[in-house]
């Protein structure tokens, strides 16, 4: 194994806890079950497979590390997008492809960001929904 597999290996097995307890699986109807209770919803379409979407993944991982509000405050779902590409809430929501974050409170979409990466542009998104989940 090189060092870079090494290093990006041991970071992301050093976030996955702090993930794994924040988040849910997607099944159809939790989404909007979620959302009848009044909650704030961080959606991650991803695939295990997708770079793009690990890398968002580590940074998730890193942002609910740094900072609880994100985990207590916010319902963060998983979906696999090799399972629900096709499914209601994706064809709803138009999502275009995995890799794909929508944060949504009631009727409304807060926002949304298709294939980014970014810290700031992630933390941004979860700021919008920690904001609207305190209102």
């Amino acid at each position: 194994m090189n060092r870079r597999t090494f290093l990006m290996t041991t970071a992301a097995a050093a976030l996955m806890p702090a993930l794994a307890s924040a988040t849910q699986n997607y099944t159809p109807g939790l989404v909007d079950e979620l959302l009848a209770e009044g909650k704030t919803v961080f959606i991650d379409f991803k695939t295990d497979w997708c770079t793009t979407c690990a890398a968002q993944e580590r940074v998730i991982g890193g942002l609910l590390s740094n900072n609880p509000e994100y985990a207590e405050n916010i319902a963060f779902v998983n979906v696999d997008w090799d399972n629900y590409a096709d499914d209601d809430l994706s064809i709803r929501l138009r999502i275009p492809r995995r890799s794909t974050l929508v944060v949504l409170k009631g009727e409304e979409e807060l926002g949304r960001i298709v294939a980014g990466t970014s810290r700031s542009q992630i933390q941004a998104l979860m700021d919008t929904a920690l904001t609207a989940a305190k209102a």
